[in-house]
């Protein structure tokens, strides 16, 4: 074989395994990655299906229900409600009226179940993609108030 074939020969394998490893990495990847979307966008049917994705928004008063260590509650971003169902211990900070995130998969029967609940660790702060989630939806409350 000529040299010219062999590094030829040489550089389409190493390409070639180049693909490979970009390829897992990607999928590794693609599997760790949960996106944030509002309870607005899961109503109006933005939620992927059977993919993990992480929702947020407000806990609604007098939503939360605790049977052993499951416990069911509704995340509102003040244009719609998911309810949520989550098999585990929640953070201290989590209670009615405040903020929180889980991340998990939406089922067919339109309930999010969970399998991780964060809470905001002080009044001051909200995970950026939820404080922006209930402008979006108190903007559009507020252009369909309008006369």
């Amino acid at each position: 074989m000529k040299p010219r074939h062999q590094r030829a020969l040489l550089i389409v394998g190493g390409l070639a395994a180049l693909g490979v490893a970009a390829y897992f990495v990607l999928r590794a990847l693609e599997s760790n990655i949960a996106f944030f979307i509002s309870p607005a966008e899961v109503v109006a049917g933005k939620a992927p299906k059977d993919k993990v994705f992480r929702i947020g928004g407000m806990v609604k008063e007098g939503s939360l229900h605790r049977q052993d260590l499951t416990v069911r509650f509704v995340i509102t971003d003040t244009a719609a409600d998911i309810p949520v169902v989550y098999t585990g211990i929640l953070p201290d900070l989590f209670a009615e009226g405040k903020g929180a995130v889980a991340q998990g998969k939406l089922r067919e029967d339109g309930v999010f179940h969970a399998t991780e609940v964060l809470a905001k660790h002080d009044e001051n702060y909200m995970p950026p993609e939820a404080a922006h989630a209930l402008e979006q939806a108190q903007k559009a409350q507020r252009t369909l108030a309008k006369p």
